[in-house]
Parts: C-alpha cells; sequence; structure tokens
C-alpha cells in the first residue's frame, strides 16, 4: 500500500508562492513510516519557545543561509530536533507552499522512514515525539473546524485531538494536501464542513 502512496506524492505537482526577499524560507519534514500500518510523525514544541510553543508540528525550521536547498533545511532541522539522521530518510517529494501567521514561507517534503526509530529529542525545542496513523486523518476525525479568515477567504481547517495531543492550524492544513494526495479524500479547505463544530479565529 505505501509504494503505491510514494508514487502519488512523487506524481504531485504542489502549489507554489511566489514571493519576494521580504519573507524568509522554511522547511518542515512530514516523516511517514514504512510499514503496513504507516504513520505520520509529529513532534510538540517547548512550551517556552518565543513562537509555537506548546504546539504540534513537524520537525523543521528556517533555511540557514548556508543551506544548499530547503530539503537539506527539512533534514537537517530534523536532525537537530528529534535525532532523525538524515540517511534513514527518503525524500519523496514537497507539497503545497505556505505562508505562516509570522510571514515565513514554508516548504513541506513528505519522507519515508523506518518502522522504528530512536529519537532523541531537543529538550529546549521539543517537548515530544509521538506517531498517528494516516488511517485517523483519513477518516477526517476531526473534533472541530476553525475558521480562519486570511488573504480575502475563509479557510475551514480541521482541529484533530489524538491523545493528549491537539493538532490544529498550518500543520493540519498540511495533514489536509496529504490525506486529498493519498487517499483522493477530498477534504476542502474552502468550503464549511456538513458535520463540524465551526469555531471563528482570528488571522
Amino acid at each position: 500500500m505505501l509504494d503505491e502512496l510514494l508514487r502519488r506524492i512523487s506524481s504531485h505537482t504542489p502549489g507554489t508562492l511566489e514571493t519576494d526577499a521580504r519573507f524568509p524560507e522554511a522547511a518542515v519534514l512530514l516523516p511517514i513510516t514504512r510499514g503496513d500500518d504507516p504513520e505520520l510523525v509529529l513532534t510538540l514544541r517547548a512550551s517556552g519557545l518565543s513562537t509555537h510553543g506548546g504546539e504540534v508540528a513537524f520537525p523543521g525550521g528556517r533555511r540557514d543561509p548556508e543551506d544548499p536547498d530547503l530539503v537539506f533545511t527539512a533534514l537537517r532541522e530534523a536532525e537537530e530536533e528529534i535525532g532523525l539522521p538524515p540517511g534513514l530518510v527518503e525524500v519523496v517529494g514537497p507539497l503545497g507552499q505556505l505562508i505562516s501567521k509570522h510571514g515565513i514561507k514554508v516548504t513541506p517534503y513528505v519522507g519515508v522512514i523506518p518502522d522504528f526509530v530512536e529519537y532523541r529529542p531537543n529538550d529546549g525545542e521539543i517537548a515530544a515525539v509521538f506517531s498517528v496513523p494516516l488511517e485517523f486523518f483519513r477518516q477526517d476525525a476531526r473534533e472541530h473546524t476553525h475558521r480562519i479568515d486570511y488573504q480575502g477567504r475563509s479557510w475551514y481547517v480541521p482541529s484533530y485531538r489524538y491523545g493528549e495531543f491537539k493538532i490544529w492550524g498550518l500543520t493540519a492544513i498540511m495533514i489536509v494536501e496529504l490525506m486529498n494526495v493519498l487517499f483522493d479524500s477530498d477534504i476542502d479547505l474552502h468550503r464549511p464542513p456538513s458535520r463540524s463544530t465551526i469555531l471563528t479565529l482570528k488571522s
């Protein structure tokens, strides 16, 4: 099953954003475990961080001037944050670029990793590393929906609850694109869902 899913990612043409130098660049890694029941690896950021503290995110961060490309950035940050060796990651391809609420252009990259990795979280940045079965997101098991009015459009973004973790915001938008590419889930971020409590957030 996983090989077919990866073929879909590698043949996917993601959306890109034309921005100027005012927007710093960042990259994140969406690690999927190789196995019969693939899982998506996420992190809980340390609560004391100045940006996105206490939030669930994918490993990643800003591009350093010496980074040759954004794939390198995603792999470097994943190693720094959770101790994931770049040599264990098979980068499959990118998803659509997004602008964060802090004005950073973020490029997500999907990568495949072994079923078992002994993560070494950076205590200064990461409070926890956890994984969620792809099937959980495929079922669109949202707890509720956030409506975010941004750049003249309304976005209806799922908010998931998995155990003690709340998965929402930019991370949830990336997950929705991943589900739509992998499983033809047809989750529409610009149309209110038929069955979900909608909470309005300021952009």
